[in-house]
């Protein structure tokens, strides 16, 4: 299929190199247009409008939700070559902006998916990742699938809104763990454990921890597949969703304050980075 890939950052880029090799026809936009030329896959496009004019579904990868927005309805944005695409925004940027962007992108005859996904860059090129669907139906989202399933699974949530705070629920869990991880390394290590043990102990119990081992065990947190400031923006839009649904989310307010304090320092950093406040803490000093 003829698809359009809007924003090539870590993610987006794995997502386009994934579609070129499953046989997808690309043209790529990024707002720095030098790293969508660096890829070496697909035509690069001057605008997002121009990106998406001539494509049968359009992938968004960005950073925020003002990203979003300003890649649909800025000057030269997206929306303005809607006419029968689907639009399929795959970024974390919250549960409202879909309902933003959706009447504008549906206005002149083109269909919308929200469709965020759980796991990294190593899964989405490996096509094991998790594909978090929603749309006014699942026969919306199935005009998508083929695409869509280059990435991995494909599961259909809901209405819009729905696969978002979905997202915001996984990554506010795996902010959990990763913290929880953090501070019983710590406690192992004021009790002399070995930290080799204590990380095994706590991976059989929480396996996801495997792909940071080197930020829990050795101190080690680049390269950056996931960085502490995306997590932090994760867990800032998923605690006032939370709020404003009234659900009492006491320990991921707290996860969510832990990762403002790391980020002072460590902002750029692998999100284990986390780590860096029980180290400081260990070692007697104010983290």
């Amino acid at each position: 299929m003829r698809v359009a890939v809007l924003g090539t950052g870590k993610m987006g880029a794995a997502m386009a190199k994934r579609l070129a090799e499953q046989g997808h026809d690309l043209t790529l936009w990024n707002r720095t247009r030098s790293r969508a030329e660096a890829l070496g896959v697909g035509q690069v496009a001057g605008t997002p409008a121009e990106a998406a004019a001539l494509a049968d579904v359009v992938i968004s990868m960005l950073s925020n939700a003002d990203a979003v927005r300003s890649t649909y309805l800025g000057q030269d944005g997206a929306v303005k070559s809607a006419h029968g695409q689907v639009y399929v925004d795959m970024s974390t940027a919250g549960v409202d902006v879909s309902r933003e962007i959706a009447p504008a992108v549906e206005g002149p005859g083109a269909a919308y998916v929200e469709a965020p996904v759980l796991g990294s860059i190593g899964a989405v090129l490996a096509g094991s990742a998790v594909v978090l669907a929603a749309g006014s139906s699942e026969v919306v989202v199935d005009r998508a699938r083929a695409v869509l399933e280059a990435f991995g699974d494909v599961r259909y949530i809901g209405p819009l809104g729905s696969a978002a705070i979905l997202k915001l629920i996984g990554n506010s869990m795996l902010a959990d763990v990763y913290t929880s991880a953090a501070e019983l390394i710590g406690a192992g290590n004021a009790a002399g454990l070995p930290v080799e043990e204590v990380f095994f102990v706590l991976n059989r119990i929480a396996p996801a921890l495997t792909q940071r081992k080197a930020g829990f065990v050795e101190h080690r947190y680049e390269p950056v597949t996931f960085a502490l400031r995306d997590i932090l923006k994760d867990l800032e839009l998923a605690t006032a969703a939370f709020r404003r649904l009234r659900a009492s989310t006491p320990m991921t307010e707290e996860t969510r304050e832990l990762f403002e304090r790391a980020a002072k320092t460590a902002a750029d950093l692998e999100m284990s980075a986390i780590n860096i406040l029980y180290e400081r803490e260990t070692a007697g000093k104010n983290p």
